[in-house]
This record gives C-alpha cells, structure tokens and sequence, in this order.
C-alpha cells in the first residue's frame, strides 16, 4: 500500500489516461500512463478502469481522486458542466462533480465556455491553465496549450475572459493518416523535428502573410512525385505549413506584443518554440505535465483541505 499518497489525481482525455499519486506536498509518488482513454474506458466502465489502475500503484482504498478531462463530458463517466467566461480559475474548482453510487471519493472538474458570437468550449485545460499561472505567478497576459487542439486563453486579473481554439493537431493527424498525403508521410508523421529544414521552410511560408494554406499542401504530394521529397520532410513540411497558420493567426487576433506563456512538453514545446521564435513573439515556456498535476493538486487540496495537512 502506498501510504505516502494523500490525493491521487487523474487527467483523463479522449485517447490517453494519466494518474499520478501525490503527497500532501504535491510530489508524485507514483504514475500511470495509459490509452485508456474515453471510448476505451465507456466500454469497459469508468469506475472499474480507475480501480485497476489504482490497484497497480497500490493505492489506498480510501484516497480521494479528482479527474480533469474529457471523463467529465456529455459522453463521459460523469457531465462536469461547463463554467461560463469570464471564469476566476480556482473559482472553476468549485464546481467540481463527485461521482454518485462508488465507494470512493472521486470528483470531476468541470470546463470553460465561452457563448457569442465565438463559441468555444474547453475541457482539461481549464486545469492545465490554472497549474500554469500558479507556476509562474501570472494573474494577466495570454497563454498557449499547443496540442490536438490548441488553446490560446486571455487571462485578466486571474480570470479567463476569452479563449480561441485552433484544430492543428487534429488536422495534422487527419491529413497525415487519411488524405492523400498519407501516401507521402507513410509512417514518418511522428518524426518532425523544429530544426528540420521543411519545417523551417513550411513556417516561414505561413508566417510572410501567405493566407493559401490550403492551396500548400497538395504541393507535398507534388514535392513527392515530382522531387523525391521524403516522408520525414512531407511530415516536416506539413506540420510547418499548419503550426505556421496558428500561429499567424493568434497573432493576428490577439495582437501580441507581450511575452506569452506557452504550456508545452517535449517535442510540441520545441515545435512551438520555433514557431513562436520565427513569428516575432517572446515566450516563457512551463511543462505541460506539471501543470496539469500543479492544478489537479490545488483542486484536490481546496476539496479535501484536512488531507493535506
């Protein structure tokens, strides 16, 4: 039994599950990382998915566990509803949905909504977004969650007044995996590097002014036939062409001129950092997965305070 533990803590999203055991401090003790995501965990059920991964870390049968995620929609485990903009973060925590007829105390954050003439909606990044400003002690500015789909949140005095999302990360696995380029990347999509020189040369097209993005990427299958180019530059080439046009984008709506703090790991932060760098714009980089577990943890500990200490 891992008696360490005082929350367990669960992003759980549309493909992918990750939990984390924390102390009352807010370090992991332990992890899980899994593709049991939505459609996998409806099928099996929810509860009995959390329990086996539970069960592995040797977790407490009476640890609390709060979830952000996708586990909290229409066709989730539990609707957590969404918080109308503008929302106070940690307000946001509040409203968290605890899950009725199991033995443990599981709990679900609900998301943010944004009505008008703009609808949006977000859910799990409301989490992320929250971990972020504590790390870096930001109560105003604009934030970036690059990712299947990207977030661009305006923060005001620690509340989130607008957001926008940009569908990169869906249409790059779209494109990649079902339109005819799939024929040019094969099995190089997770291959794209930000020094990699179609990736540079995809980025600056869409960062000059160039507004035909979809009039560029038949030029990929061209490259192909036509010069060779290889699958790990038509994969290159084609994520440069899409991060290129969100980026060009934010800054077009947003207007930036301030430093932006963007929420990334890995290969997406390097990704990103290259695109920001290429398009003008000054960042501060915070790890995604900290962020997330940083908000998690505030969360658990405004709803189990007597846990924690």
């Amino acid at each position: 039994m891992t008696t360490a533990a005082t929350y367990a803590v669960a992003d759980w999203g549309t493909s992918r599950f990750r939990l984390w055991l924390l102390d009352h401090q807010g370090h992991v003790v332990a992890e899980r990382r899994s593709d049991d995501g939505l459609d996998t965990s409806r099928a099996r059920g929810f509860a009995e998915t959390l329990e086996d991964h539970l069960a592995s870390l040797r977790a407490p049968a009476d640890l609390p566990v709060i979830i952000c995620g996708m586990a909290g929609s229409r066709q989730g485990w539990v609707e957590a509803n969404y918080v109308p903009v503008p929302a106070d973060l940690t307000a946001i925590l509040s409203g968290a949905v605890k899950i009725a007829g199991i033995a443990r105390d599981v709990r679900i954050i609900p998301g943010l909504s944004q009505s008008g003439s703009a609808p949006n909606v977000m859910r799990g990044e409301e989490t992320q977004l929250l971990g972020a400003t504590l790390a870096r002690n930001l109560r105003s500015g604009l934030v970036a969650m690059p990712g299947t789909h990207s977030k661009w949140v305006e923060l005001d005095e620690g509340k989130a007044t607008s957001f926008s999302t940009f569908l990169t990360g869906e249409l790059y696995a779209l494109l990649a995996g079902h339109s005819i380029l799939r024929h040019s990347i094969g099995n190089a999509a997770e291959t794209v590097t930000p020094d990699h020189p179609q990736f540079t040369a995809g980025l600056e097209l869409m960062l000059g002014g160039n507004r035909r993005m979809l009039g560029e990427l038949f030029g990929i299958r061209a490259a192909m036939l036509l010069d060779n180019l290889p699958p790990e530059g038509a994969a290159s080439r084609l994520s440069g062409l899409l991060i290129g046009t969100e980026i060009a984008g934010a800054r077009e709506k947003f207007g930036i001129s301030a430093t932006v703090t963007l929420v990334a790991s890995g290969t997406m932060a390097a990704l990103y950092a290259k695109a920001m760098t290429a398009g003008g714009l000054t960042f501060d980089i915070v790890d995604a997965d900290e962020a997330v577990r940083k908000g998690l943890f505030v969360a658990a500990s405004q709803l189990w305070p007597a846990q924690k200490g």
